[in-house]
């Protein structure tokens, strides 16, 4: 991989503080990564089966193009084991099962500049984080991980990715951070850390998949081509959890109607949530059916329309709005029918001094004051960040026994993020690299999750996406959606997370792989 050349643009989903390049010599009791991975092994019980498995984390260099580091990326990997395994007894060694027969997933999270903690601790590890309520709320901290017995690991192997800046990765030698900032540069070093893994750890030979969530699912889809055509690593699968491949769907902007279209199943979704008789199940689906319908057949043709739309028509649209929204047909009027992410939030329970999440809409907040058109904060990333940082520093260090002195940064600022060429002039949209990857090897096969409540990717975002893609005819049984009664980690909601694992236990076992 030839050095990568300095980002310049916007960062995507969500960030927050920068984090240091770690390049410089620390002092000399400060211990950036180990010399050596981290191994430990452990058990769980998944479906009525104990899977032993093997744990390890530690740290895999990526250099330039005269073998240079350039940069040290984190990892933590498990592995099922054959047989029990008992690392007292010297010169023992493990067995794992044939790799030809035991799939390895290749997991991250998005921001960018989120670590890979939110699925890893949320539904494909072994351990989980311990929640207060079937809800998804953390309770008080502090906060520890349990067993999950919605793990995947009863059907893959696992490596949790956490690209650089992120986690305990960093640019070294010469490098920078800040040259891995970019679709493109972050997408390279990403698959040069998978093709790495995979040749040092034999597992050419296994069934492969890569999970992303969030802006992770942006990296999917820029992955998926590089390792097929640039490695020849063709994949079998790809799990999209709150996808995002297309941004004109989520940029709310002027001249940019598509979002409000999009998102407003969410914004009823959200509304029939916090009514007093919301709906759930079959009667939750066909609400949605009834909303997607009107927003692509009226809604859309209506703001098409502009100010040349007749009274009678304005009328009717601002009426259903209000209707589907809960909103007043006054306040519908006043945004010009166009409602968006952060006033709505901010709106929908304003006569309860509440806001609504945007990761998450079921999740409620409580700002100082109950005026302007913004929230503070986002309830329902206060509900997961110290629940999710605190668990995964212990888990770390008393569990897999990996012991660094850098911060593991959780979601950090990685700033300017750089969308060219893909984003030069227009809006990224990757969902053609992933049309790409699977005509070109039509054996892979792709999951799609999507929460009812998620403000941040809404689910008909993704559904328009997929059905605009252009996948030709005999393609498009190669992918399935799921919806959840939960957000943007629908995961943390019990009910979700169960039927998550049994939708993603179908597709591990759908996947055509060969004999």
């Amino acid at each position: 991989m030839k050095k990568l050349t300095s980002a310049v643009a916007l960062c995507a989903v969500c960030a927050s503080a920068s984090v240091q390049n770690a390049a410089a010599d620390p002092p000399s009791d400060f211990v950036v990564h180990p010399e050596a991975p981290s191994v430990t092994y452990h058990s769980i019980e998944i479906g009525g089966e104990t899977i032993h498995y093997q744990a390890q984390a530690g740290t895999l260099s990526l250099t330039g193009s005269e073998y240079e580091e350039t940069a040290r990326i984190f990892y933590i990997s498990y592995r099922k084991l054959a047989e029990p395994f008992d690392s007292s007894v010297e010169g023992l060694e493990p067995k794992f099962p044939d790799p030809a027969t035991r799939p390895i997933t290749f997991s991250f999270n998005g921001g960018p500049g989120s670590s890979s903690v939110w699925l890893h601790l949320g539904i494909f590890g072994p351990k989980k984080v311990k929640y207060a309520d079937d809800f998804g709320n953390p309770g008080p901290p502090p906060y520890a991980v349990e067993d999950n017995p919605q793990s995947l690991l009863d059907q893959s192997d696992f490596v949790f990715i956490d690209p650089v800046s992120t986690g305990f990765s960093r640019a070294s030698g010469e490098a920078d951070d800040r040259d891995f900032y970019g679709l493109e540069n972050d997408a390279r070093s990403v698959s040069e850390f998978i093709r790495r893994f995979v040749t040092r750890y034999d597992r050419w030979n296994s069934p492969k998949f890569i999970a992303g969530e969030s802006y992770g699912t942006t990296r999917c889809a820029a992955i998926a081509p590089i390792l097929q055509d640039r490695h020849g690593m063709h994949l079998n699968g790809v799990i999209l959890v709150s996808a995002v491949l297309n941004f004109q769907t989520i940029r709310f902007g002027i001249g940019n109607d598509l979002p409000h279209v999009l998102f407003l199943p969410t914004f009823a979704a959200t509304a029939q949530f916090h009514s007093d008789n919301p709906k759930t199940g079959d009667e939750l689906r066909a609400f949605m059916d009834e909303v997607e319908a009107f927003a692509i057949e009226e809604y859309m043709p209506a703001l098409a329309k502009g100010d040349s739309l007749p009274k009678a028509e304005r009328d009717e649209i601002v009426r259903k709005l209000a209707e589907y929204t809960g909103l007043s047909e006054t306040y519908i009027r006043q945004v010009n029918m166009r409602l968006s992410v952060g006033p709505f939030n901010k709106e929908l329970l304003r006569e309860d001094a509440r806001t609504v999440g945007r990761l998450d809409s079921r999740f409620k907040g409580i700002d100082r004051e109950a005026a302007g058109d913004r929230y503070e904060y986002d309830p329902s990333y206060a509900a997961i960040q110290g629940i999710y940082t605190g668990a995964l520093n212990n888990y770390l260090r008393t569990e897999l026994n990996y012991r660094s002195d850098l911060p593991y940064e959780i979601l950090t600022g990685v700033s300017p993020w750089s969308y060219e060429p893909a984003g030069r002039a227009r809006y990224v949209n990757v969902a053609e690299r992933l049309r790409g990857a699977m005509a070109a090897n039509p054996h892979l096969r792709v999951f799609l999750a999507s929460g009812y409540y998620d403000l941040a990717t809404p689910h008909y975002a993704s559904d328009y996406t997929f059905n605009t893609m252009q996948l030709e005819e005999s393609l498009q049984g190669n992918y399935e959606t799921h919806y959840y009664e939960a957000g943007h980690m629908m995961y943390l909601h019990r009910p979700s997370i169960e039927k998550l694992k049994a939708d993603l236990d179908a597709f591990y076992e759908s996947v055509p792989v060969a004999e």
